[in-house]
């Protein structure tokens, strides 16, 4: 083959290359932008879901907190008047 039909050729497919390379590039930045409306998306609904669950978790909290601080004294005192009481009779 002649220098200009090779280099015809390689014109022709460097020609390709770059037109797939610009449809690649566009492909890319159409699944950036959809992503970053999802991800938009999520830290909306997060931030709605983060304001809502944190009252309720402290209610609840509070409630358990209570219980455990009443079932623990009790049976503290009663552990204690069983010790000395074995003691005294033995």
């Amino acid at each position: 083959m002649s220098q200009k039909k090779l280099v015809k050729q390689l014109m022709k497919k460097l020609d390709r290359l770059e037109s797939e390379r610009e449809k690649i590039i566009d492909k890319l930045a159409k699944a950036l932008d959809k992503l970053e409306k999802k991800e938009i998306a999520k830290v909306a609904s997060k931030k709605t879901a983060t304001k809502k669950v944190p009252a309720k978790k402290t209610a609840v909290k509070k409630s358990v907190a209570k219980n455990v601080v009443k079932k623990r004294a009790p049976a503290k005192k009663v552990a204690a008047t069983k010790n000395t009481g074995s003691e005294a009779t033995s």
